[in-house]
């Protein structure tokens, strides 16, 4: 793997830890330089590489949601044991499965959505419903769709270092389409204190979705950028987000509690 593809953990010596989850065809990358500045804030974190990222295209396209699911349980678990609490922090696909997580898990001390996708607008929501209604077929003529713009991230350093597939499996993709129905219809189940971040600017993840995420957890705070592109925690803006990531979680952590050395 490329230097950014890898998992990695950062110790802290705060109370809660923090679980980050990267996005759709990314990498650990996407959320590394947000990791650093919970680390330094004094949380320890854990982001894992999600099943089929980080490898070939091919091992995305082999992969269901409920992988990813399951290695998010396995995440989660982990820094349990680690830490009296944790938190929950996801980027894109990350975010659904932070809220997704969220939902099933009443123990966590709050979750954070970034620029997670409930639905999907325009040519790529056509694209996506296509996928997920020819995903099943053994005869595709397509594979995946090429990146023809990268990633879609507005700062030039951060666009041209991100180590992300540089196309979009179709299957993979419809997966991605049916989780999103799922986790829609799990939001309200969701009662920690929730953060949503979007930007104005996302040509990935309709900024509406934020809406929709705070309107149906009952999220404490909402704040929509207005200069960022979809991946917003190594974006323009990602000083902003590091600090709403790191009050936010210091807010609604339980004091006292203490992390396993």
């Amino acid at each position: 793997m490329r230097a950014g593809n890898q998992a990695f953990d950062l110790d802290g010596d705060g109370a809660v830890g923090v679980v980050l989850l990267h996005g759709f065809t990314g990498s650990p990358y996407e959320v590394r330089y947000l990791g650093e500045r919970l680390a330094a804030a004094g949380f320890p974190v854990a982001a894992p590489l999600l099943p089929g990222h980080g490898t070939r295209i091919e091992d995305l396209d082999g992969t269901r949601w409920e992988d990813w699911v399951d290695h998010v349980e396995r995440a989660a678990d982990g820094m349990g044991r680690r830490c009296d609490r944790v938190a929950i922090v996801g980027q894109s696909l990350g975010g659904l499965l932070a809220l997704y997580i969220a939902s099933r898990r009443t123990a966590l001390t709050c979750v954070a959505s970034l620029a997670a996708p409930l639905w999907l607008d325009g040519l790529p929501g056509r694209v996506a419903g296509w996928a997920h209604r020819r995903s099943g077929r053994p005869d595709l003529p397509i594979k995946a769709i090429p990146k023809f713009g990268g990633s879609d991230v507005l700062d030039p350093i951060s666009k041209a270092e991100n180590p992300c597939y540089p196309a979009i499996p179709i299957k993979a993709l419809a997966q991605l389409v049916a989780f999103m129905t799922v986790v829609d219809a799990s939001l309200s189940k969701v009662t920690q204190p929730t953060l949503v971040l979007h930007a104005r600017q996302d040509h990935t993840a309709p900024v509406a979705c934020a809406a929709r995420i705070a309107e149906a957890t009952r999220a404490k705070r909402m704040r929509i950028l207005p200069r960022s592109y979809h991946l917003i925690a190594v974006d323009v803006e990602r000083d902003i987000v590091a600090a709403e990531v790191i009050d936010f979680v210091r807010r609604y952590s339980v004091k006292g509690l203490s992390c396993a050395t």
